[in-house]
C-alpha cells in the first residue's frame, strides 16, 4: 500500500482545503486534490489525499470508506499507481 488515497462520489462544491481538513484527523495530511475538468474547471467528483505515512493511509482509508462527506458517501480506497 502507498501513503496516496483515493476519494470518490465527493461533493460536487467541495475545495481542496475541506477535503484535506476531513482527513487531517486521521493524520498528517502532505496534499489534498480535487480532480477538475481542464476545459470548465468543474470537479470531476474524484480526489486524492497523499498522507505522510503508509499507516496514516491504511487507518484514514479503514475509518472514512462508506462515510458521509458534506451529503454524500464517499468511497475511500489506497490509489494506485498511474500506468
Amino acid at each position: 500500500m502507498s501513503n496516496k488515497i483515493y476519494i470518490g462520489n465527493l461533493p460536487w462544491a467541495l475545495n481542496d482545503d475541506e477535503l484535506k481538513e476531513a482527513f487531517t484527523e486521521h493524520g498528517n495530511v502532505v496534499s489534498a486534490n480535487i480532480v477538475t475538468d481542464k476545459h470548465t474547471g468543474r470537479s470531476r467528483g474524484f480526489g486524492f489525499v497523499e498522507m505522510e505515512n503508509e499507516d496514516e493511509a491504511k487507518g484514514a482509508v479503514e475509518v472514512m470508506n462508506g462515510t458521509d462527506l458534506k451529503g454524500r458517501k464517499i468511497v475511500v480506497a489506497s490509489a494506485r499507481a498511474s500506468k
